[in-house]
């Protein structure tokens, strides 16, 4: 499941793409990774007056990392990145969000890594065949460390990979078509039943997977030279079934 983006779209395509009233200048970002700033659009209401004219979104930001508002510890908890789609009403790290704090994430594209036998991986750029930017589906939290001080953070969802994603990895974040926006974030009136059937990614995506070189690993590589593409050696091969079990990376708490 990915665990790194890209959002190189200007602040009014996604002002635009989104129905939002306007969004905070940024520059574009080619390699956003875990406990990084994410942008997210959240539903307005509870900022939103009665009679008000405030548009029925926003944008905001949270840490890419979630942390459900229960945890004592965040230093014996492990990061979570991604939320499996499967059970994820029934899962207490998952549910009180997905009950309350549904989000889009917006991305113009996902890294993914396909298993290319013993120890290696080549890593994949996954983007929309016609250019513009995905809905990637996510919850919120804002957690209240024990200073007293609080921080919103976020996790994207994921799910079984569909079309070009598939040849690649086994999984991949859920992608949420605009005309289901408004249900989506809608956690007001709409309950997590009401959303089940978009835990799975549509067909018809138009995804294209490039393969790129591995400098996308390093974080510290953040310039669009990470989109060239990169000339494998041998085919594609089916992504392996049998995937190890990563160790929590601890020291991305160090924030707390």
């Amino acid at each position: 499941m990915s665990g790194r983006f890209c959002l190189t779209a200007s602040p009014q395509d996604v002002a635009r793409h989104f129905a939002l009233d306007g969004v905070e200048p940024f520059p574009p970002r080619w390699n956003i990774a875990p406990t990084q700033p994410i942008l997210l659009i959240e539903d307005a209401g509870e900022w939103r007056g009665r009679g008000s004219n405030q548009p029925d979104r926003r944008a905001a930001l949270a840490r890419w990392g979630l942390i459900p508002s229960w945890v004592k510890d965040v230093s014996a908890f492990p990061l979570i990145v991604s939320a499996r789609c499967e059970g994820i009403a029934e899962k207490p790290s998952y549910r009180g969000a997905l009950r309350h704090r549904r989000v889009l994430i917006p991305a113009t594209g996902f890294y993914e890594w396909q298993r290319r036998g013993k120890g290696k991986t080549q890593p994949f750029l996954i983007r929309p065949v016609s250019g513009g930017l995905l809905a990637l589906a996510g919850l919120k939290e804002t957690y209240l460390s024990p200073d007293g001080s609080e921080i919103d953070t976020a996790c994207l969802i994921s799910t079984e990979a569909k079309g070009a994603a598939a040849d690649v990895d086994e999984r991949m974040p859920l992608i949420i078509k605009e005309k289901h926006f408004a249900r989506w974030l809608d956690c007001r009136n709409v309950e997590p039943c009401g959303v089940s059937q978009l835990l799975q990614c549509p067909d018809g995506l138009g995804l294209e997977a490039i393969a790129i070189s591995e400098k996308v690993n390093k974080v510290a590589n953040t310039g669009p030279d990470l989109h060239e593409p990169y000339n494998l050696s041998d085919s594609i091969v089916a992504p392996s079934t049998k995937r190890a079990k990563k160790p929590a990376d601890r020291t991305q708490l160090k924030l707390f």
